[in-house]
């Protein structure tokens, strides 16, 4: 019987610029990044590619189209192809709050077209067949909190005029859920967002495993949490029971996949807010069964494979560089994407 061969099995490239810059360790440069995860390797699987950050100075965000080739050529020349892109939505890069002013709205949108024209001359290249451009809402609960209807509403605005774009370029966005973006910070205001954007056929949701979990625990929003107060990380029903009422709620807007693991707490770096902390999967202290709970996403209630994406990346946001620059780093994290995919993947 053939091994699966679906979904694809990517590295993130925006954990090495992450957290990192003046008040931290300097960024890796993108070339480190890809030798890493061409040299990974594990029984003679390897990875099939990476999802890119559209951030200097791994990929400018006014890239010509020389600098697109030279970005494609140095990918397919590790034998790796490029999946989804991380749009530069944020005011440090020249983005803007998807509920801010009108100058601050059109910034965000105009950072996505960049990112679309990237993934759509990358997939003429044939170094791109498949993967999202994702998005948030380049806000805190905090400011979203002052009038969530209100700025729920601002946010679907930006996001369906976001997706005019995409749609233009033959794109699909995807929104990541982290506890950190206003009105995606919990699973309820996240599907509320989604459903007042009302674009299922171009927005979507990016399911990270290490930030969805916080999403059980209420961190930014104790009245959508799932686990108890206090939670014993032993009784692992209770956890399982939580992780598939979020999934199963989440999982019909998924078609982007993060692999990750989570201690259960959060962490902020640099110039990013704190949300959930990602952890090596040989941590002892994640909470999370990698490949059992990641088929909460994979598969549906019927337990039936939803092949939703044809790929899935590895995120590990903030890690020491140190622990980035080992090989042996990112085999561990190799071995247990193909452990994702021996249970959860499919052959075609």
């Amino acid at each position: 019987m053939p091994k699966n061969n679906f979904p694809k099995l990517h590295n993130a490239m925006w954990p090495g610029l992450v957290g990192k810059g003046a008040d931290s360790e300097p960024g890796l440069e993108l070339d480190v990044l890809l030798d890493l995860t061409a040299k990974a390797e594990v029984n003679g699987v390897k990875f099939d590619g990476i999802d890119i950050f559209h951030v200097p100075p791994h990929t400018n965000i006014d890239c010509d189209d020389d600098e697109i080739k030279r970005l494609a050529e140095r990918v397919q020349r590790r034998g790796l192809m490029i999946g989804s892109i991380v749009s530069p939505v944020w005011p440090p890069v020249g983005g803007g709050s998807a509920m801010g002013s009108a100058a601050d709205r059109k910034k965000f949108v105009e950072n996505v077209r960049k990112s679309c024209n990237l993934g759509r001359r990358l997939r003429e290249l044939g170094v791109r067949p498949y993967g999202i451009v994702r998005i948030d809402s380049s806000c805190s609960p905090g400011d979203w909190a002052k009038d969530p209807v209100g700025n729920t509403k601002k946010i679907a605005q930006t996001f369906r005029e976001a997706c005019s774009v995409a749609a233009d370029y033959g794109e699909r966005l995807a929104a990541e859920g982290e506890i950190c973006w206003g009105g995606m910070h919990s699973w309820k205001d996240m599907i509320n967002t989604l459903e007042e954007t009302d674009r299922p056929q171009t927005i979507g949701f990016q399911a990270d495993m290490a930030h969805t979990l916080l999403y059980t625990m209420g961190y930014n929003a104790p009245k959508s949490r799932l686990l108890p107060a206090k939670f014993d990380w032993k009784s692992k029903t209770t956890l399982d029971e939580a992780l598939k009422k979020m999934t199963d709620a989440l999982r019909p807007w998924t078609i982007d996949f993060h692999v990750a693991q989570n201690d259960g707490t959060v962490k902020g770096l640099g110039y990013h807010e704190k949300t959930g902390r990602h952890c090596m999967v040989t941590d002892k202290n994640g909470k999370l069964d990698i490949p059992k709970h990641a088929g909460l996403w994979m598969r549906g209630k019927d337990g039936g494979l939803t092949k939703a994406f044809h790929h899935i990346c590895w995120d590990g946001c903030m890690f020491p560089n140190d622990v980035m620059l080992q090989q042996k780093t990112w085999n561990d994290i190799l071995a247990t994407m193909i452990k994702v995919r021996d249970k959860h993947g499919w052959v075609a």
